[in-house]
């Protein structure tokens, strides 16, 4: 059937059988071809030099619009005119290629880049690498979320589905795509936000198991005690530098490039962190360490702790806890945890209250060192911060 294509009568075309061709009367050869189950994707019918007739896919509607359909129609006419074979010509960028750009151009520059890049390459491009963009369906990005969820990751799951909206939308900015073909799809349900809190004799229990749980992997067990003693993020523990610390006034000074938040964050050193820091002649304290192979080392030996299942970050949420029951009031908390909304949550925090905190963090986590280190040999004591504490 032959028709002059517009981008309404393309919007609305419909298959009257099996599958049926609509012919630009613009660019002879060009067609939309609409199944029955309504998928439409660009053909051009064209003659080889052989005298055969011949058919190639330029891309699916609505991904390839109608103007980039005739454009690519042209192109693949003119290599057909030259004695070229227009197999090759045309819109062919993967989802393969596409994270390869995505990850060298954007990705790169942001905090969380390693995260990111790592999530793209273990679960999407596996998937729906080979696909190509003009051919990419909603259904795509389904496969990509259903995999994960298999392996009862749902907030891994979540994460991926916002890394591939946000790649294909990336790509709609550059021109690589006309539109985001998963625009406007519900993104998975993540995980509940956890609230596991270790006992004391938990955590006795995993810092004393450490040393045979994670024999191969002295680094891992520091990183892991330091997490614990700090109350701050692995990822900002394992890439630790010496010119982050300063020793002689017991600081460790994270950059604002270094924390998720992007703002610089400055934690006490008590003498049992300074201890797990140990001495050496390399910049980054953690040589080998990642945070995401801490991460993967603790889930993948969880049998070995004596404890129920827990998580790096679990550790976080114990240490800040831990100095809760303590007495430390939650606005040194937030300063020790390095939460904006919690120290900057108002007008009165934010413009008026510019005070750091400095003294009131060094003696929230000397005085939850203390108490750790009590919980370690077994018998600690809960005492609150009064008024002549320390």
């Amino acid at each position: 059937m032959r028709v002059l294509l517009t981008d309404r009568f393309c919007d609305r075309a419909k298959s009257t059988s099996v599958q049926t061709d609509y012919f630009d009367e613009n660019v002879s050869g060009l067609a939309l071809r609409v199944s029955a189950k309504g998928v439409k994707a660009w053909t051009l019918h064209f003659t080889e030099p052989t005298g055969k007739r011949a058919r190639i896919t330029l891309g699916r509607y609505p991904s390839t619009s109608l103007a980039n359909a005739r454009a690519l129609a042209l192109e693949a006419k003119s290599a057909v005119a030259d004695g070229r074979d227009p197999r090759g010509v045309g819109n062919e960028m993967s989802v393969n290629d596409l994270a390869a750009r995505y990850v060298e151009i954007h990705v790169a520059s942001l905090r969380s880049a390693d995260e990111i890049k790592r999530r793209i390459y273990r679960n999407i491009v596996p998937v729906i690498g080979n696909v190509k963009l003009s051919e990419f369906h909603r259904r795509d990005a389904t496969r990509v979320v259903d995999a994960v969820t298999k392996r009862n990751a749902p907030g891994e799951a979540m994460k991926c589905f916002e890394d591939l909206r946000a790649m294909l939308r990336w790509a709609v900015s550059r021109g690589d795509l006309d539109h985001n073909p998963i625009e406007g799809m519900r993104k998975p349900q993540g995980s509940k936000p956890r609230e596991r809190v270790l006992s004391d004799d938990e955590i006795r229990t995993l810092w004393n198991s450490l040393p045979q749980a994670l024999a191969r992997n002295p680094e891992h067990q520091r990183v892991i005690k330091l997490c614990l003693v700090t109350g701050q993020r692995v990822g900002e523990v394992a890439g630790m530098t010496r010119s982050e610390l300063d020793l002689k006034h017991k600081l460790w000074r994270l950059p604002g490039e270094r924390t998720k938040n992007g703002h610089p964050h400055t934690v006490p050193l008590t003498p049992l962190a300074i201890e797990l820091i140990g001495k050496s002649d390399t910049e980054q304290v953690f040589p080998n360490p990642e945070p995401v192979a801490v991460a993967q080392t603790v889930y993948r030996v969880q049998d070995r702790f004596g404890i129920p299942h827990w998580t790096v970050h679990d550790l976080r949420r114990t240490a800040l806890t831990g100095m809760a029951e303590l007495g430390v009031a939650p606005i040194v908390l937030g300063h020790i945890a390095n939460h904006r909304t919690t120290t900057k949550a108002g007008m009165t925090l934010s413009v008026y209250v510019q005070h750091a905190y400095e003294k009131e963090k060094r003696e929230a986590l000397e005085l939850w060192a203390d108490r750790l280190q009590g919980i370690i040999a077994g018998g600690a004591q809960v005492m609150s911060m009064g008024r002549g504490t320390r």
